[in-house]
């Protein structure tokens, strides 16, 4: 009884210092912000304390994956939510000031959310507020903020003009912000690139608190910023992009294949094919273990977009692609607004309106982890797989197409390095909806081990990842002495040879590293930074 006791008055000590603490660091960025001259009516509306009623929503309002939203999940001690410039310069100068980790947030849609979890005392730059758009179709551009979503702008760019688009990811809740400092990608990929390949200026907060666009940032800055995650050297205000063309027909299609519909054979010809197909052509493959007729087995669904009308698309599938069996039957013509919102599991009666919604549907609990293929896996090999995959349980994985104009672009044109030489990319995921760690750790514990099962089949010395589908099993740093060679570890396996230019201009603009996480690129050692003066 003595016992249960003293435990209890130690948890409500311990609860207690803990809001006292997180007070203290409200208060002290609430002086900061006066001191940087914000008129005190702005800071009540822009800072909130947990205290604040509003703090859960605002933090829960832009996070994607259930693991990061439970009652153990780490909170941050202030929530920053600018709706101006000037502040945003004051939070980051404040943040240096008061030594606090500043995490930046436009979507919350990273996968291991880095951008709104630490294990240290944190505050949140949430960027949600900042969801501008100006399209000019004469110039072909468009200036986007950081918190607008994917969709938003998707749906901008189709008032505009039905015959533009542009290159980025198929799930229209993503925050531009972070999707395009990680390099950014979608079904146009082999048409166009990566979606940083049509970024042409920036408007960022740097380390100093200053406001600088291409020009003032100069190039190696800019270049980092477009594939080498934003939040390793800036707030991202907003990007400059070109928009891209697209013809007022294109044809999509879902074809599901099981072993009975030789899906095996089906697959193994996607990778002879997949990088030298024609280029207007983008197919994803998902393999999903299914039960179907009371018989666990492996389901091939093969999603493709074409831009073009299914006359000419036919004969290019039936010559190359023959295993697929595309029919014209299986081919949806439509617009490329419609095409989105197919991508988006939508049917056909669905108002391109919907892309505005920034709430998702449904959150799950998830993990993902990423690989790039440069030699086809030979049919024995996915038989294994496969088996493989029907008795490990749930986890699946997305094949996504390269080849095309990846090919054409330089390893070393932005941090992206992944190009030519690819076959796909492998995104592993699990999804599911049982709370707690039993749970957490049977789903994650399987993806770990569909990851470790394909190691013989997939890039190696290192093992390649894309930083978009974080994934710190791959390694952290904890932004101590050793960070180098922490960083170095994930790095080369996100950046491969472009890791130590990013060092190199990390180490000039944010030598104090104020733009730091679990994944961050690392400053030089002291020693490497004396070399650099």
């Amino acid at each position: 009884m003595k016992f249960s006791l003293l435990f209890i008055i130690l948890y409500l000590l311990n609860v207690s210092a803990s809001a006292n603490a997180a007070d203290s660091i409200y208060d002290s960025f609430v002086n900061c912000f006066t001191d940087s001259k914000i008129p005190p009516s702005e800071i009540s509306n822009i800072l909130y304390s947990q205290t604040n009623p509003s703090f859960t929503n605002v933090l829960q309002s832009n996070i994607r994956n259930r693991r990061f939203n439970v009652s153990t999940t780490p909170k941050p001690t202030v929530i920053i939510a600018p709706t101006a410039v000037p502040q945003v310069s004051a939070a980051v100068l404040c943040a240096k000031k008061l030594a606090v980790q500043l995490k930046i947030r436009s979507g919350g849609h990273d996968y291991e959310g880095i951008s709104y979890v630490s294990n240290t005392t944190f505050v949140i730059l949430d960027m949600f507020n900042f969801r501008s758009i100006d399209i000019d179709i004469e110039d072909e551009s468009a200036w986007v903020q950081s918190g607008a979503y994917l969709g938003e702008l998707y749906y901008r760019i189709y008032e505009k003009s039905k015959l533009h688009a542009f290159p980025a990811g198929v799930c229209p809740t993503v925050g531009v912000g972070g999707h395009i400092s990680g390099a950014g990608y979608g079904n146009l990929l082999r048409k166009y690139g990566l979606t940083v390949d049509h970024v042409v200026d920036a408007q960022i907060v740097d380390a100093n608190g200053r406001v600088l666009d291409r020009a003032s940032m100069g190039e190696d800055l800019f270049w980092a910023i477009r594939g080498g995650g934003g939040g390793s050297f800036a707030v991202i205000i907003s990007y400059k992009i070109k928009l891209v063309a697209v013809p007022a027909t294109v044809t999509t299609f879902r074809l599901e294949k099981y072993a009975a519909d030789n899906a095996t054979e089906a697959v193994f010809q996607y990778q002879q094919i997949v990088n030298r197909m024609d280029n207007d052509l983008f197919i994803r493959v998902l393999l999903q273990p299914v039960t179907r007729n009371k018989v666990k087995s492996v389901r091939a669904t093969f999603i493709g977009l074409f831009l073009g009308d299914s006359s000419r698309l036919l004969p290019i599938t039936n010559s190359q692609f023959p295993k697929l069996g595309l029919k014209k039957s299986d081919c949806r013509e439509m617009s490329w607004i419609n095409s989105v919102l197919f991508w988006d599991n939508r049917d056909n009666t669905t108002s391109p309106t919907v892309l505005l919604n920034r709430n998702p549907e449904s959150i799950n609990f998830l993990k993902r982890k990423s690989d790039y293929v440069k030699t086809p896996i030979p049919i024995p090999a996915l038989e294994k797989i496969f088996k493989f995959m029907v008795q490990n349980g749930k986890a699946g994985m997305v094949l996504n197409s390269y080849g095309g104009r990846m090919s054409e672009i330089a390893e070393t044109e932005t941090p992206f390095p992944h190009r030519a030489g690819n076959l796909f990319k492998i995104q592993y995921s699990v999804n599911w909806q049982e709370e707690g760690e039993a749970a957490d750790k049977d789903y994650i514990s399987q993806i770990r081990k569909l990851y470790s099962f394909t190691a013989p089949y997939v890039s190696k010395n290192p093992r390649e990842a894309y930083l978009n589908y974080r994934d710190l099993d791959i390694g952290t740093t904890d932004n101590g002495k050793d960070s180098y060679k922490q960083g170095r570890v994930y790095g080369e396996k996100y950046f491969k040879n472009n890791f130590d230019r990013l060092v190199k201009i990390k180490s000039a603009v944010d030598p104090d590293n104020v733009f730091r996480n679990e994944q961050s690129i690392p400053n030089l050692p002291v020693r490497g930074r004396k070399a650099m003066e």
